[in-house]
């Protein structure tokens, strides 16, 4: 396998990489570097968590660095384009460290704030903007920024700008980048009109393809539990989210994700909220708070879906299923991120059967049914597998019901990286907003993963209880909760790591 090295990054690149715990680079990079770092357009493609941000960043840096060009005020001089606040920001601080190796500026571009310091930034002059089409297009407008010099130009979830609606946005600010600079777009798919923007504008762009975004991803492991009612849902809902390890919960609307938040922080069970109507700051106090460890449980809309890149997700969590599949595995990338393993519930009322089945059918998983319900083992056993995942570095939560399993988590490891070339960037928190709680305290590279230590698999082979309830349970290359559970100690070794 080659190098970064080999792959033509800079030295000083690599050590940076190698700071963060990266030292080997992902198929994607491996594909796409050899012909970014010549300045070819590029489409490359891939699910969420395949390590596009790296792929575009490190030429994009390199390039820059090597460049004749010069920082002026208000004309960056690389442009990265993301649909959403939050992907902008991770994007930002993938780069920044890599940036620093060769002395280059970055700053991001977003509404939902005030844009004066966004201003003053770009006065100062900057190297690399990551900008959301909306905001970028408004400075544009009042004459604040000029991309008339920008030498690289990246479009990231180009498939998720075009489901939010950008795309015309996303055109018009192409079309005011130089037709002679480099073009890189990362996209998952290539409908809803993502080919019209290869076509229009990427020069002889080469395709590189890791996988496709409607497989499902091996390491992950799905199971849809079938709730009898409301008040069963709910139990269920509150037992998948105790236990250790960071749990990302979806719901249809944002009314539901504050409710669910508060209602799990009210059981003894920390939760955030993640959606649309929470503030810029609040949005960040929240995510930082999450990806931090300070609260392991975030109740998110689909917002979250995608931009959202903490890798240790251990468990997804579709308490309202998704209207199609497409949405499901977006959601579902959340966890199984960056080769590692992850764990997927759909939790599914009896009106709610028909979809569910369409659901996994098109995402291409296949399930059993296995009747199951409020306190059964084996919704025990989906929590003990989440646990042998990666170990806990905080006590687990516990469920005050009557009849709820407790986790099966065992020992843990020391802290882990957030992120790739972003670790060791501390941000402040502050306090949760809302219906969370506790605060982010700042992110930092951490010291590896703990060793799976052996679990308990008492109950795991007695009936289910509460034969109302139904679960279907699969796994796309990995064991079923149960039977990873009636391993014992064997199972928890080898899913930990």
């Amino acid at each position: 396998m080659p190098t970064f090295t080999d792959l033509g990054v800079p030295e000083t690149m690599v050590r940076s990489l190698s700071e963060s715990g990266i030292t080997s680079p992902f198929p994607i990079q491996t594909a796409t570097l050899p012909d970014t770092m010549k300045g070819r357009d590029v489409l490359g493609r891939g699910r969420t968590g395949s390590g596009k941000t790296l792929a575009f960043s490190l030429p994009m840096v390199a390039r820059l660095a090597a460049s004749t060009g010069q920082r002026r005020p208000a004309r960056p001089r690389a442009l990265v384009l993301a649909p959403t606040r939050e992907l902008a920001n991770q994007i930002a601080e993938v780069i920044e460290p890599l940036a620093r190796t060769q002395r280059l500026s970055v700053t991001t571009v977003f509404g939902g704030v005030s844009q004066g310091r966004q201003v003053s930034a770009l006065n100062g002059g900057i190297d690399i903007l990551v900008a959301c089409p909306g905001r970028l297009e408004d400075l544009i407008k009042q004459r604040l920024v000029s991309l008339a010099g920008v030498e690289i130009t990246v479009l990231d979830e180009a498939d998720h700008m075009a489901d939010l609606g950008f795309l015309p946005g996303v055109k018009r600010l192409m079309d005011q980048t130089p037709k002679v600079g480099q073009r890189l777009l990362f996209s998952a798919t290539l409908d809803n009109g993502v080919d019209a923007i290869v076509k229009r504008y990427l020069t002889n762009p080469l395709h590189h393809s890791v996988d496709s975004a409607d497989s499902p991803v091996e390491k992950m492991t799905h199971h849809v539990l079938a709730v009898h009612d409301t008040e069963s849902k709910r139990l269920v809902v509150n037992e998948l989210a105790s236990g250790t390890g960071r749990r990302l919960l979806f719901t249809r609307t944002k009314h539901q994700a504050k409710k669910l938040a508060k209602q799990l922080t009210a059981a003894g069970i920390p939760a955030v909220d993640l959606h649309g109507n929470l503030s810029q700051p609040a949005r960040e106090r929240n995510l930082a708070a999450f990806a931090a460890g300070d609260v392991r449980v975030m109740c998110a809309t689909d917002i979250a879906a995608r931009g959202i890149d903490v890798h240790d997700i251990e468990l997804v969590v579709h308490v309202d299923p998704p209207a199609e599949h497409k949405a499901y595995l977006h959601r579902s990338g959340r966890t199984a991120r960056a080769g590692h393993e992850g764990v997927v519930v759909t939790v599914m009322l009896p009106e709610q059967a028909g979809d569910v089945k369409t659901l996994t059918r098109q995402a291409h998983i296949n399930v059993t049914p296995q009747r199951v319900g409020p306190g059964s083992p084996v919704i025990a056993a989906i929590v003990g597998d989440v646990a042998a995942i990666v170990m806990p570095t905080a006590p687990p939560v516990s469920v005050p019901h009557q009849g709820a399993p407790r986790s099966g988590g065992d020992a843990g490891g020391q802290g882990r990286s957030r992120r790739g070339a972003g670790a060791g960037r501390g941000r402040r928190g502050g306090p949760a907003t809302g219906s969370g709680a506790g605060a982010g305290q700042g992110r930092s590279a951490g010291a590896g993963r703990g060793a799976g230590a052996g679990r308990s698999a008492s109950g795991s082979s007695r009936p289910a209880q509460g034969g109302s309830n139904v679960m279907y349970s699969s796994t796309t290359g990995g064991r079923s909760g149960a039977a990873a559970m009636s391993q014992n100690s064997d199972a928890g070794r080898r899913r930990a790591r």
